[in-house]
């Protein structure tokens, strides 16, 4: 379980590497509850948000984030995989063909995800106790200055490009910032999101939701107009250790959020504006990551060590993968041919790799204290939305 205690500590600024980090998208109906509250890519969507990449493939908004389908900036990275500890504050920078361990960059603080921005120049390590952001050069592996970020426990980038934001989760709000100067840009209270952590867009890109992991419900977002369309509350309402990591079905159909207390997976409709149902998968239901064909959701039960496969479109359960020995199995991501799963062991200072052909454990990595929110890179795609590298 993360720190709670949110240090509010100086931090040194220094330059900006080019560049923008990750955030949210897409678009539901009417509002219920409102609070006050964007380098652009390619020609709009149709009825989508301005300036965003347009969607392929309705049938799956991730069809441009197919194995090895790499942006030119992707393929100039060196393909590494990032370990942020959350309790030693280093970043490990792991080859992913060796397995061995390249680089450890101690950067103090509570190190949280290591995100890419949405161009996917740049890969941002996210300390939320010493408010700031530490850039790292994907092709080099190295780290820059750190740049004043406030309270970045997770970061998005909206699907058109033009803004960075902090989810300042220890101060329910949503920080927007200019991607390449890291001027703010804006501010959305979320006061009844306690936890506001993890997100996932609409394919038009114009709304988003956000989890609140100790409100057990969901925050949703116009992310056009900065304002909070809507609060929706979970059947069960867990309050300790909620709703936490969300991921859009690859059709648009649902958002699938997981829920660590209720040891399983929420169902929200496409619109954002109900609960449909509940998939059991097992204890500690935490991380959602997608094949990278689009066809199956893995979502890392992290208090029984297991992984359950779902069906991406339907949610139907297909199998489940134990560790060996049990785990804590908790956020990362498929590499970019998409044979292997890498996810952080948060409570066993260690990293598992999967394969995705049969779930089997290829190699247990001895890693820091705490490692959370590992990014594997490069991914494929055309653009990231952040967290660990939602790409479309």
């Amino acid at each position: 379980m993360r720190t709670r205690v949110r240090l509010v500590v100086g931090v040194v600024a220094a330059a900006v590497l080019a560049g923008c980090s990750a955030a949210p998208a897409a678009a539901p109906p009417a509002a219920e509850t409102s609070a006050p509250g964007a380098s652009t890519a390619a020609p709009a969507a149709a009825d989508g948000l301005a300036g965003m990449p347009p969607v392929t493939d309705p049938h799956n908004v991730y069809a441009s984030a197919g194995a090895n389908m790499l942006s030119d900036a992707a393929k100039a990275a060196t393909p590494l995989v990032y370990v942020p500890e959350t309790k030693s504050g280093d970043v490990r920078v792991v080859d992913p063909r060796t397995f061995a361990t390249v680089g450890t960059y101690h950067l103090g603080g509570e190190l949280q995800h290591v995100v890419p921005s949405w161009d996917m120049r740049t890969l941002y390590a996210t300390d939320d106790t010493t408010n700031k952001v530490v850039p790292f050069d994907p092709v080099t592996g190295r780290p820059g200055a750190a740049i004043p970020v406030t309270d970045p426990y997770n970061m998005y980038a909206t699907p058109d490009g033009k803004s960075a934001i902090s989810v300042a989760e220890a101060r329910r709000k949503l920080v927007f910032y200019d991607p390449h100067t890291w001027a703010v840009q804006g501010e959305l209270p979320t006061p009844d999101c306690a936890g506001i952590d993890h997100a996932d867009f609409t394919p038009d890109g114009r709304t988003a939701v956000f989890t609140c992991e100790f409100a057990g419900r969901v925050a949703v977002i116009d992310i056009e107009h900065r304002t909070l369309l809507r609060m929706i509350d979970m059947p069960q309402r867990n309050t300790t250790m909620g709703p936490q990591d969300i991921k859009l079905a690859p059709d648009g159909s649902v958002f699938y959020i997981a829920d660590s207390d209720q040891n399983g997976v929420w169902v929200l409709d496409g619109a954002a504006t109900k609960v449909l149902r509940e998939i059991p998968t097992g204890g500690g239901a935490h991380g959602l990551y997608l094949s990278r064909d689009a066809t199956q959701l893995y979502v890392t039960n992290r208090h029984e060590g297991s992984v359950s496969v779902l069906d991406a479109y339907t949610g139907a359960p297909i199998t489940t993968w134990r560790i060996p020995g049990g785990g804590s199995p908790d956020m990362g991501n498929v590499t970019a041919d998409g044979t292997q799963l890498w996810l952080s062991g948060r409570y066993d200072r260690a990293v598992y790799v999967l394969s995705t052909a049969d779930g089997h454990l290829i190699t247990k990595l001895d890693v820091g204290d705490g490692p959370h929110g590992l990014c594997v890179w490069p991914q494929p795609g055309r653009y990231s939305l952040g967290h660990t590298g939602i790409t479309r």
